[in-house]
């Protein structure tokens, strides 16, 4: 155990978790996010982090079943299975009833229902939405009165943390130096933060969490193969959505005119699209006249229906690199899908990830130490996006060019005050900032990453507007 390692056990005290890679062969043929697995570790462990392995694997064949094709197969066959699973609530109007699929077990909407009596039960759980739980459901065979489904008859939602107090959390950060707090986050991230060899580094894969933690930031990556884009984004948080390939559509991310529902950006604080030059769109045209309006103001219009959302957007893609290791053209975002090759769609993202500055994923990066758990830190996440104290610090903190361009400045305040909320938790007004920090953890790299933004649409469009500079944002003397 690092000594970092033993004071977050001593300061986080039961939202700490000892990080053992053999602990985790116990989930092997289950794919589970790391806000799960952190949970189910967290119940099974003894508080020296000794974890009661064989009683985590019997909760698991009870309750996760390693073979989910053969989940309809034991429902058919007359058994009733309580599953801690992933699941989606779906409101049936035109036939008056509310259903759920487990996408993961192969079982379909069409086959599902849910008693009015567990709606009126959980009326604020059981909604339209990806949810996760531990759901009892039976078979129940046609009769007279209809054709046979899949029923749930009891429900418990997935809730580890009843009430989570961000003052403590707070309290927490102020234990620690800004150097120490970095390597916290790293490590709840599940890396190691001694196998980063610079604080560029640092900062580069912990600029991963921004879009967790502001509304509506969007932001892109480009990395190489094997730097764990995919592990970041579609496991640290239930309320983050990986969408990995293949088609995506209007239907999907906003509207389904035809079933009349809302698409996944209604429900997640984040949608990435991973492998962004395998992702195509069914209708390019719509979906970038769609973006551009949702990406500037959080709302777009489908028909008669305005769909609004604070959900942010991150786009996640391959680069080819030189031997040296850095892109082979200054023009990164010709790496994009063509629907992207816009600069007004392009300047409507608020950062750039420079993702070939990070390590390839190796056996040194995995953590063995103790640290936050996952399941804890994705609710501190979701819970400081509505913090609203923050925008209103780092507006205290900057003085700004008169003229400055309305969109680079917007965006920098945004990345800045996720910076603030990620690294200075504990921070409530701009007197209370140590300026030199501020300057080098949170208003620099943001408009490090703004100017990216800028310089790659300058590539696509020579307007006038993106050949200026960055306007010259500073920290309050």
């Amino acid at each position: 155990m690092s000594e970092l390692g033993q004071k977050i056990r001593t300061v986080f005290g039961s939202a700490a978790i000892l990080k053992n890679p053999q602990n985790y062969d116990v989930f092997l043929g289950r794919n589970l996010p790391s806000f799960v697995k952190d949970f189910l570790i967290s119940q099974y462990s003894k508080p020296d982090g000794t974890l009661r392995k064989q009683d985590l694997a019997r909760y698991l064949d009870e309750h996760i079943p390693s073979n989910n094709n053969a989940v309809k197969a034991r429902l058919r066959n007359g058994e009733t299975l309580t599953l801690l699973t992933r699941f989606i609530v779906t409101t049936n109007l035109i036939a008056n009833k509310v259903q759920f699929q487990i996408p993961d077990m192969g079982i379909k909407q069409n086959e599902t229902l849910i008693p009015p009596y567990l709606v009126e039960k959980y009326p604020a759980d059981l909604i339209d939405g990806e949810k996760w739980g531990l759901l009892k459901v039976v078979y129940m065979p046609p009769d007279e009165d209809g054709p046979g489904h899949v029923e749930l008859v009891d429900f418990k939602p997935f809730k580890p943390l009843q009430k989570l107090d961000l003052n403590l959390y707070r309290k927490f950060r102020t234990e620690f130096s800004t150097e120490e707090w970095i390597d916290v986050i790293i490590s709840a991230m599940e890396y190691n933060p001694a196998s980063f060899v610079s604080m560029t580094q640092k900062l580069e894969f912990i600029s991963r969490l921004l879009p967790f933690i502001e509304p509506r930031l969007n932001m892109v990556e480009l990395a190489p193969k094997g730097t764990g884009k995919s592990y970041v984004f579609g496991n640290l948080s239930k309320y983050s959505w990986l969408v990995s390939g293949g088609a995506v559509s209007r239907a999907k991310l906003f509207f389904d005119k035809a079933r009349r529902t809302p698409g996944i950006m209604h429900d997640h604080d984040l949608v990435s699209f991973d492998e962004i030059q395998s992702i195509t769109f069914t209708d390019p045209l719509e979906m970038r006249a769609i973006l551009k309006g949702y990406l500037e103001y959080g709302k777009a219009t489908v028909d008669n229906y305005e769909f609004m959302s604070e959900c942010g957007l991150m786009l996640l893609g391959n680069i080819e690199l030189t031997s040296e290791g850095f892109p082979r053209s200054d023009r990164y975002f010709d790496e994009l899908p063509g629907v992207f090759h816009e600069s007004a769609l392009l300047d409507r993202f608020h950062g750039f990830i420079e993702g070939w500055l990070l390590p390839r994923m190796n056996n040194d990066m995995i953590l063995r130490d103790w640290t936050i758990n996952v399941e804890f830190f994705s609710e501190v996440m979701h819970k400081l996006r509505i913090a609203p104290e923050y925008a209103e610090l780092v507006n205290n903190a900057i003085q700004v060019p008169a003229k400055a361009d309305t969109r680079h400045l917007n965006a920098v305040k945004r990345i800045a005050t996720a910076y603030c909320k990620l690294l200075f938790p504990h921070l409530t007004s701009a007197d209370q900032i140590d300026k030199a920090e501020f300057d080098r953890f949170c208003l620099q790299p943001a408009i490090h990453r703004r100017d990216q933004v800028r310089q790659q649409c300058a590539n696509i469009d020579n307007e006038s507007s993106f050949s200026k500079p960055m306007p010259d944002i500073r920290v309050k003397l």
